[in-house]
């Protein structure tokens, strides 16, 4: 089936406008850390576009960028060399939340935008009081402005990121559906666990989400299967598929519906956001974070030995 340029927005909008703002749907203010601290997983090409669709969705959203490298802030648009207010000032304490905020080319989407300084935030964090809850109490401040908040995180676990669980209402893990897919992913379901024990008790793991996904490969199928077979309920229907039109997209500056709304990847995007809108339109049932056996990280690998 063959979709015009904007026919995904427009899609979105007509959901949208079924529900009345006020129909007491549960996600004002929902705040989603969007984490793995693998790179290369599409951590941030998940960040801007689940965010650019639920704007498109006339929600209104704030995308944090908290990762030092800053490509969720150059994605939309921002020149990540050039000098602005960002998370940096913000954790410092010398910016109030609301003054870096940036609009963007989409009317719902606002950004706070990341800069190199964030590299050193960590060590000059270290000897400030309660410096994991420092990004929580500024984003307290505005949260009720926004329908959801969305933060970008480093591929760390590190103190940044930590920042983002303690402020987080939830946890989207994006995981490739690659030969080392697994790889690590027990110790950041841990350091969840951890954070939800000492620091936010209220920390939910919102789904599993499979990217760079090929059905041409029989390991990415198996992948697939493994994830949902340990996460169950917890991995997203939605199957972010590789896609080169989503790279061009960041490249231009542009979330991809945006740069091509008939793509197979703004095609994904925007299932993924009525899926993350689906859920959060009801209270969500408790969820722990499990914690993946070895078994389960050596039988991918098992399997494809057995292939070769």
């Amino acid at each position: 089936m063959k979709f015009c340029a904007t026919e995904f927005i427009f899609i979105a909008i007509e959901c949208t406008q079924r529900r009345s703002r006020n129909s007491g749907l549960g996600f004002m203010g929902k705040i989603v850390a969007i984490a793995n601290q693998k790179g290369g997983v599409g951590k941030t090409t998940t960040t801007v576009n689940v965010s650019a669709c639920i704007a498109a969705m006339e929600r209104k959203v704030l995308l944090v960028d908290i990762d030092p490298q800053s490509n969720a802030t150059s994605a939309l648009g921002f020149d990540k060399e050039k000098e602005h207010l960002s998370t940096y000032d913000i954790l410092i304490g010398s910016a109030e939340p609301s003054s870096s905020i940036k609009e963007t080319a989409l009317s719902y989407l606002k950004v706070m935008p990341s800069d190199i300084n964030l590299v050193g935030a960590e060590i000059e964090l270290v000897d400030i009081e309660n410096r994991e809850s420092l990004l929580k109490s500024a984003l307290t401040k505005i949260k009720d402005e926004f329908d959801f908040i969305f933060i970008d995180c480093p591929p760390s676990l590190g103190l940044l990121t930590v920042n983002a669980l303690v402020s987080a209402d939830s946890v989207l893990v994006p995981v490739q559906t690659e030969y080392f897919a697994l790889e690590g992913l027990g110790q950041l379901l841990n350091t969840i666990s951890r954070v939800k024990r000492s620091l936010n008790a209220n920390l939910e793991l919102e789904g599993v989400l499979l990217t760079m996904y090929d059905s041409r490969l029989k390991l990415s199928n198996q992948v697939v299967e493994e994830v949902r077979r340990y996460f169950d309920q917890r991995v997203f229907k939605t199957v972010i598929g590789r896609n080169v039109r989503l790279s061009e997209a960041q490249s231009f500056g542009k979330p991809i519906i945006l740069y091509d709304a008939a793509s197979l990847g703004a095609k994904h995007y925007m299932e993924l956001a009525k899926e993350l809108m689906g859920r959060n339109s009801k209270p969500l049932a408790h969820q722990e974070a499990p914690q993946p056996p070895q078994e389960e990280k050596a039988s991918v690998r098992d399997r494809e030995n057995e292939t070769t």
